[in-house]
Parts: C-alpha cells; sequence; structure tokens
C-alpha cells in the first residue's frame, strides 16, 4: 500500500468514529434534557416498563407513584420517556380523547378484520391502578380479614379425615 492510500483510510476511520461519538453524544444530552424536564405530575415510563406519575424530582433521583398510595424512588437514568398528560391517560387509563371515541363508532359498521377476531374481549385496555370497589380500605380493615381468612383456614383443618373422603389409620 501507497502511504497516500494508508493515509486516506486513517482519515475515514477518524471521521467515521468522529461521527458515531458526536451522535451517541447527542442522544445522551437529549435524554438528558428530557429528564430535567420532569416535574411532579408528569407521567413516564421507566427503562423497564413501568409506567408511573413523578411525585418529587431531586438531583439524581425521583420519587414516582407507581400505585394509588404507593410510592417509590428511582433513579433519573432509569426514566426512559417523559410522557404528556394525554398519552399518559390514554396508556395507563384506556382515556381515548372525543374524535377518537367518534371513529371508533364508525368502525363498528366495518366487518372485523381475522387479527381484530383473534384478540380476546377485554385485552383492548390497559390495566387501572384504582383499587378494586371491595378492597379493604385501612390496615384494620385488611387485619380483620386476615383474620377472618386464617380462622377459616384453621377450621378446614380440623374437620375430621372422614368428612373428607380421607379413612384414618
Amino acid at each position: 500500500m501507497s502511504s497516500s492510500s494508508l493515509l486516506i483510510v486513517a482519515v475515514v476511520m477518524f471521521g467515521a468514529m468522529f461521527m458515531m461519538t458526536r451522535s451517541a453524544k447527542k442522544k445522551q444530552q437529549q435524554a438528558s434534557e428530557m429528564r430535567n424536564k420532569m416535574e411532579p405530575g408528569s407521567g413516564i415510563r421507566t427503562i423497564g416498563g413501568m409506567y408511573a406519575l413523578v411525585k418529587a424530582v431531586n438531583d439524581d433521583s425521583v420519587e414516582l407513584e407507581v400505585a394509588p398510595g404507593v410510592h417509590a424512588i428511582y433513579a433519573k437514568n432509569a426514566i426512559a420517556v417523559v410522557l404528556d398528560g394525554a398519552e399518559y391517560n390514554r396508556i395507563v387509563h384506556g382515556d381515548v380523547e372525543d374524535d377518537e371515541v367518534e371513529d371508533d363508532d364508525a368502525a363498528e359498521d366495518e366487518p372485523l378484520t381475522a387479527d381484530e377476531a383473534a384478540t380476546p374481549i377485554g385485552f383492548d385496555k390497559a390495566p387501572s391502578l384504582e383499587k378494586p370497589a371491595d378492597a379493604a380500605e385501612s390496615p384494620e380493615d385488611r387485619a380483620v380479614a386476615v383474620a377472618e381468612a386464617e380462622t377459616e383456614a384453621a377450621a378446614a383443618a380440623e374437620e375430621p379425615a372422614a368428612d373428607k373422603g380421607v379413612t384414618a389409620k
């Protein structure tokens, strides 16, 4: 190889390395700016795919509400995306905007595609983070429910073996 062709190869390799590091730095800077724009009330998605609401923002961490009344502290680097309010509600609560509802009404007149027909009913909405209506509301109610369940389990264990169809030896 001549020295001029070796020089060209070296310049091309140096240029490629420069462009790759520049692109990576630009993406890292955009992610940092996005994380710095977080404020309490923002909806986010973590790098693990969990959706939550921001409750407090610290220097290197954020406090997230992962379920009603359940707070967790995450590193800022664990935040993948900061969502706007409408997008967060659409994903987490299955809320749709008015114009989307009109489109859905129009779509009901059309026949289903094979993919739509194969989708099980009830799996088209994201699960709600709200407590079920029959859930115990206070720690005392939960303690009473646990005690009742333990009493029922103990009573079932004390039943004679003959009642269960098992003969004693």
